[in-house]
């Protein structure tokens, strides 16, 4: 759009001699300057008085698309509202995208015997989370796996899908396609990352290693009462710390290099951190409709009932903070990736003012959720406060 300051948004007029250049710029630049044409659109709109010039610039069904003269590697994309170059990976993706081959469809493993790709992918912990018996024949296991996308025939052999893999690796070590992507947890004392505890990586897929990942998890942060009789009190809600962990692995950028989905616990905070920018306005979060990078992964997480598909798992996750009284949900974000935030319980006085903004903000989109209004009463519930 041309004719708006960029400082404060306010519109100034614009010459017929002006928008015709720019125009004629843009043109040159669509026709001659690319390794393929692109079409661009243009109309002069009447805004308050001022002459305001748009310009449309369709999605390219073949992309990357980059200057001519320059190879196919020298392509930018936009990225956190920044103009950033594309690393070589993200353009054999995008190649792979325009083909129709989505990253859940590519090959981890390749002209393998069916009793290899049984070797190789757990398919008993597929038939315990979709609650069937598991056959006795080899070949309706490996067609059920075919028919969930795990694996494909290639001639009288089988390939095994990334989506496969993934999910249900009895090693992930056997696909080093997949190098980089297993699970990891840290934790260190105290609250930075100069001394660490340990650092554990998933050797499993994520499915099969999903339900023992959370409960390391809250035994890692979970502290001990004994009483009567020994027991763990907990210091995040379970149903948090599980739907932000199928969040990252759901909405991880696979792409991206050198940025596993990464669980750290500190003394005074938890944080989970994945790979990719989030699609959405992270402050916009909370009641938004699901959004994925990876549908195929996130749709078969859903059918195994491990993550949400109707964009509530937010909505629970900052729900279970709330009724156990924590400070509020943080989530920041970078054009490389996304980072969660949970804090142990505070008190009021120890919480800093932008907590207790946060916690109010959210607490609100909640209520309006439900149809209510934040009140008196809610935020005294909220925080814990007594009537006076």
């Amino acid at each position: 759009m041309f004719g708006i300051h960029d400082s404060d948004g306010s519109c100034f007029d614009m010459s017929k001699a002006e928008i015709d250049k720019i125009i004629q710029t843009l043109g040159n630049i669509a026709l001659n300057k690319l390794a393929s044409h692109v079409q661009i659109e243009h109309e002069v709109i009447k805004y308050e008085g001022h002459s305001l010039l748009f310009v449309y610039i369709p999605e390219q069904m073949d992309k990357p698309v980059y200057m001519r003269g320059k190879d196919i590697y020298s392509a930018y994309h936009r990225s956190a509202g920044q103009t950033v170059k594309m690393s070589r990976d993200q353009v054999k993706a995008m190649i792979a995208l325009t083909q129709g081959i989505t990253f859940e469809k590519q090959k981890a493993a390749i002209s393998l015997s069916a009793a290899e790709v049984l070797e190789k992918l757990n398919y008993i912990t597929l038939y315990r989370l979709i609650d069937k018996n598991v056959p006795t024949s080899s070949d309706a296991i490996i067609d059920k796996l075919k028919d969930y996308g795990f694996c494909e025939q290639n001639g009288n052999k089988w390939d095994i899908t990334n989506l496969g893999a993934l999910l249900f690796a009895n090693h992930l070590n056997d696909f080093p396609n997949l190098n980089g992507h297993e699970v990891i947890v840290r934790k260190y004392i105290g609250t930075n990352n100069r001394q660490q505890e340990f650092e554990q990586h998933g050797a499993y897929g994520y499915a099969v290693g999903f339900e023992g990942l959370i409960e390391f998890i809250m035994q890692q942060t979970s502290s001990e009462s004994i009483d009567i009789k020994r027991e763990s009190i907990p210091t995040y809600p379970r149903i948090a710390i599980r739907e932000f962990v199928a969040n990252a692995l759901v909405h991880q950028d696979f792409f991206i290099k050198g940025m596993p989905v990464t669980i750290e616990i500190f003394s005074n905070r938890l944080t989970i951190t994945n790979a990719g920018a989030p699609l959405n306005d992270i402050n916009r979060l909370i009641n938004l409709p699901p959004q994925s990078r990876n549908e195929a992964l996130a749709q078969t997480m859903f059918l195994l009932g491990i993550c949400e598909r109707r964009g509530s798992g937010i909505d629970r996750a900052v729900e279970a903070v709330e009724k156990m009284n924590l400070p509020a949900v943080k989530f920041t974000k970078s054009d490389q990736h996304t980072r969660v935030f949970l804090f142990p319980q505070k008190s009021l006085k120890e919480m800093t003012k932008l907590e207790k903004t946060a916690a109010c903000y959210q607490h609100a989109c909640l209520m309006y959720e439900d149809g209510k209004a934040i009140n008196n009463q809610s935020v005294r519930e909220r925080f814990e406060i007594g009537k006076k």
